[in-house]
C-alpha cells in the first residue's frame, strides 16, 4: 500500500485526501490550522498540527518513507515554495505542488517540485473544451499534443463497426474503450459496434480529435 504525505487542508487538500482515502492509500495530513486538520480525520491514517516550512517539524515526519509527497498550500505561495523545496532537501522521493499562477509553476519546478499541478488552468481548459462540443463529456490533456477524450458517439457513426469507420488510419487517433450504463469496457475489437446509447474513449492528438469529432 503507498503512503503519501499530504501538506495542506484546505478545499483543494482536502478533496485530495477524500479521494486518496477512497483509494485505499495510507495519508499523513499536516496543516497549521486545527479545524482544517481535524476536518480530514475521517479521511487520514494520520494528521498532526504544524508548520511545513519548520525543518525540524518536517523532518519529524520521516520524509523519506513516503511514495509522495503532495504541497497543496494555496493561500500561501511563499510557504509552498519553501515546504516544496525542505521536502526535497530532507530526501522526498518524489514532491507534487500546487500552482495557481504559471510564475509560481516555473518557480517550484526550479526549487524542488518533481511536478505542478495548476488546478484553475485544467479546470479553465476541461471547461472549454467540454463547451465546445456537444459530444465531448471528459476531457484529460496528457502533455501538450495528445489528450483522451470521453465522447457521445456521432448520430453517422451509429451501427457501424470500428473497422469500418477506420478512424486510426484517417485520422491518426485510437478508440481504447466504450462505456456502457457507466461500465467500461477496453475490449475493442474491429467488429465491435458502436450504438447511441454508449460512449468512446479516444485517444489522439488534439488537433485530429477536433478534427474527427468537429470540436
Amino acid at each position: 500500500m503507498k503512503s503519501v504525505l499530504l501538506i495542506g487542508l484546505g478545499r483543494f487538500g482536502k478533496h485530495i485526501a477524500m479521494k486518496l482515502n477512497e483509494l485505499n492509500y495510507q495519508v499523513m495530513a499536516t496543516d497549521k490550522n486545527e479545524d482544517r486538520v481535524n476536518s480530514v480525520l475521517p479521511y487520514v491514517t494520520n494528521a498532526q498540527i504544524g508548520d511545513s516550512t519548520n525543518e525540524e517539524f518536517l523532518s519529524s515526519l520521516g520524509i523519506r518513507d513516503y511514495d509522495a509527497c503532495i504541497v497543496a498550500i494555496g493561500d500561501n505561495f511563499q510557504n509552498s515554495l519553501e515546504t516544496a523545496y525542505l521536502l526535497k532537501e530532507l530526501g522526498a522521493k518524489k514532491v507534487i505542488a500546487r500552482a495557481s499562477r504559471g510564475v509560481q509553476e516555473k518557480f517550484l519546478l526550479r526549487n524542488g517540485a518533481d511536478e505542478v499541478v495548476y488546478p484553475e488552468k485544467q479546470l479553465a481548459a476541461w471547461v472549454a473544451i467540454r463547451c465546445t462540443s456537444e459530444h465531448v463529456l471528459d476531457y484529460i490533456e496528457l502533455d501538450g499534443d495528445y489528450s483522451l477524450f470521453e465522447l457521445t458517439v456521432p448520430e453517422q457513426w451509429v451501427g457501424k463497426s470500428i473497422l469500418q469507420l477506420d478512424i486510426r488510419n484517417r485520422y491518426g487517433i485510437n478508440i481504447l474503450g466504450i462505456r456502457e450504463n457507466g461500465k467500461l469496457d477496453m475490449n475493442i475489437l474491429p467488429n465491435t459496434v458502436l450504438d447511441g446509447k454508449k460512449s468512446i474513449l479516444v485517444l489522439g492528438q488534439q488537433k485530429a480529435v477536433h478534427k474527427c469529432f468537429h470540436i
